[in-house]
């Protein structure tokens, strides 16, 4: 026998048995579907026995519990692992039927786990990497509350990640972020099997992750995967470490599986009929698929009623809060905004309406910041080292450091995939709204994050600055054209691109109170005039668009624009209005919530008797719906260029002359 397999068999029998009904259950789940990962599941089960069975702090009658530990598995296609370890430790909703049906239509048990499909899945992974990353936020998460509510806030966030997740370029970001902040609440529970799909992981790699974490400053550790006490040991040493600990875990893939363990081979597949009875045998399984003998389903289900004591004390802990303090806790933690912060808004917007500022579009952003920011104390800001071009700091945040987490200003550094994920476990773990900014053009580089805080239904907010080609010199490299059309095709994602300030004001207001998705906030450079010059009640942005100007007399023409050109857009009108040619102007900031409207407010913004010409900075995908096939569309063909603002709007023909002869030419 191998060290790990001798380790195994000396392992105490309730550990033995407790971790081969995980493997068990993988194997036969997997086997069912005839498609799935058993290999992780298997050869992980003891680490996850003991995690489970002896450390994890969580109470399955009560999942939501707020000051349970996180457990992040972000080796996702592993996820015949997390089911196994929720069904048998009693959670809701997970029976042994849902086990038998998985990846199956409608089933709680997907290929990869989603977050609110069954209670005990805290995050969705699958794709590799980001699972680690928001385990980052999530630990974020708990040292920032337990900052402001000392005594109900003391958790830990457990990650079981694979080679796969290590070599992701996202993990290299979170590990330096959390090693930078000192998060020493969160272990890393690598499972070090050597193997990936297409063979050994030596093909490919041949990296020291423990020099590499020690580097970014974390502790590390080393044990046999297979060993449950040394395992339970290192756990032990991790959380008394003042910085994020990995502990390495040497494992065999598929451990179990006498005929296939350690090769690719048990990675993706089914393990088959001949080799699920060998491993039967192998383990002394001699149960029947899916069944588990009534001895070992009681000892797990005895760890799950182990948390029942200690959330229960908690909640005595939570009614010592002062009224005012749990008061906030509660609201907080429903995610709600503060009851003085409509009224806040409200006034805001009227002053706006007063003053008609001429500010940038980032500028209109910091300026409602610094209104809301003081408010809100559970929005936490931050930016991908761009802080002072995106506008993201106001002069009530302090920022976060090692040892102080008193801050609400977080300085990801040059690291916006980490940031954008980070941020789904801030917004994931619950208690914060997470905003972070970058430039527009690099939303390529967190994309991935931004998908999964749609997916998950996440209020995560991205100020994306230096939207357009209106950014000037710095060129087409930093010139976002395809960007805004390439985030409006993600479903359930909110893609802002505010006229004015009080546009923005109000872009920023349907952000914060939609709390089952993301927004992005795509924002200007350059100054934008004022164009909204008459104060309304109504948040006219939350339709996604609407009739800025209407035509003298009977409309020919209906322009329709976005941002930083709805201003072009205006002179255009006054052009063809001045020509004897009616024109209506349309502002679009969110053509995302435009499409959510009934046909027929559609139909009167879109006015169905007249032309029609879009006028946006970027490329034409996605404007010929509304536009229809004899409207036209001044924009983006190419690339930008590197150049004065001014000029490159002149030299693209993106001008008030231009469409104007394009709703001539619709007419002709």
């Amino acid at each position: 026998m191998t060290p790990a397999e001798t380790a195994a068999s000396a392992a105490p029998t309730g550990h033995r048995d407790m971790a081969n009904a995980l493997r068990a259950l993988a194997m036969d789940a997997v086997e069912a579907a005839t498609r799935g990962h058993p290999g992780m599941p298997m050869g992980m089960a003891d680490v996850a026995t003991v995690l489970y069975a002896q450390v994890l702090k969580f109470d399955p009658s009560w999942p939501e519990w707020p000051d349970r530990d996180r457990f992040v598995l972000s080796a996702g296609h592993g996820s015949m692992l997390l089911y196994s370890l929720l069904h048998l430790t009693g959670y809701p909703g997970l029976s042994i039927d849902e086990i038998k049906r998985f990846r199956k239509w409608g089933s709680k048990t997907a290929g990869h786990p989603e977050y609110g499909h069954a209670p005990g899945i805290e995050t969705t992974t699958g794709p590799l990497g980001q699972g680690l990353a928001n385990a980052v936020g999530m630990a974020l998460a708990e040292r920032l509350l337990a900052a402001r509510f000392d005594g109900i806030v003391d958790h830990h966030t457990f990650v079981i990640a694979g080679d796969g997740c290590l070599m992701e370029g996202i993990s290299q970001e979170a590990i330096s972020l959390a090693g930078h902040l000192a998060l020493s609440k969160l272990i890393v529970l690598w499972d070090d099997n050597q193997i990936s799909i297409d063979g050994p992981t030596s093909l490919s790699t041949s990296e020291d992750h423990l020099a590499r974490f020690k580097a970014a400053n974390w502790a590390t550790q080393a044990v046999d995967g297979h060993d449950p006490a040394a395992i339970l040991a290192a756990i032990t040493t991790a959380k008394k470490s003042d910085r994020p600990s990995l502990i390495a875990c040497r494992t065999l893939i598929g451990y179990g599986a006498p005929n296939k363990q350690g090769t690719s081979g048990v990675h993706g597949s089914a393990l088959g009929a001949a080799e699920v009875a060998a491993a039967r045998q192998h383990m002394n399984w001699p149960h029947a698929p899916f069944v588990i003998p009534a001895d070992i389903q009681a000892a797990w289900m005895a760890t799950g009623a182990r948390g029942a004591k200690s959330s229960a004390a908690w909640k005595q802990k939570l009614a010592t809060l002062g009224t005012e303090k749990r008061a906030l806790w509660e609201r907080m933690q429903a995610g709600d905004l503060p009851a003085d912060y409509a009224g806040a808004f409200a006034a805001f917007k009227k002053s706006l309406a007063e003053s008609k500022p001429k500010w940038a579009s980032r500028q209109s952003s910091q300026e409602f910041l610094e209104v809301i920011n003081p408010l809100v104390p559970d929005l936490i800001g931050g930016s991908a080292d761009l802080t002072p071009s995106n506008n993201t700091k106001t002069k009530t945040l302090v920022a976060v450091k090692k040892g102080d987490f008193s801050g609400r200003y977080i300085h990801y550094g040059i690291r916006e995939h980490g940031m954008a994920a980070a941020m789904n476990g801030l917004a994931l773990h619950g208690g914060i709204i997470p905003y972070g900014g970058t430039f527009l053009v690099f939303t390529d580089y967190l994309r991935p994050a931004l998908r999964l805080s749609a997916l998950m239904q996440q209020r995560v907010v991205y100020v994306m600055t230096h939207d357009s080609i209106g950014l000037g010199e710095d060129g087409p490299t930093h010139q976002p054209v395809e960007h805004v059309a390439s985030l409006r095709a993600i479903p359930n994602v909110l893609v802002f691109r505010p006229a004015d300030a009080i546009e923005t004001a109000e872009c920023w207001d349907v952000a914060l109170t939609t709390r089952d998705a993301p927004s992005v906030l795509a924002l200007s450079r350059q100054a934008l005039p004022a164009l909204r010059l008459t104060h309304t009640d109504e948040n006219l942005s939350k339709r996604g668009a609407y009739e800025l100007m209407p035509a003298d007399g009977a409309a020919k023409v209906t322009l329709i624009a976005t941002g930083s050109e709805v201003s072009i857009a205006a002179e255009a009108r006054d052009l063809l209005q001045k020509a004897g040619v009616p024109t209506r102007l349309v502002s679009a900031p969110c053509l995302d919530l435009f499409e959510r409207q009934d046909a027929a407010y559609q139909q009167k913004v879109l006015g169905p008797n007249t032309v029609r010409v879009a006028v946006e900075a970027g490329v034409r995908q996605g404007w010929d719906r509304w536009i229809g096939e004899k409207g036209r569309f001044v924009g983006m063909t190419g690339f930008g260029a590197s150049a004065p603002y001014l000029d490159l709007y002149r030299e693209f023909g993106i001008t008030a002359a231009a469409v104007a002869q394009a709703a001539r030419d619709a007419l002709a």
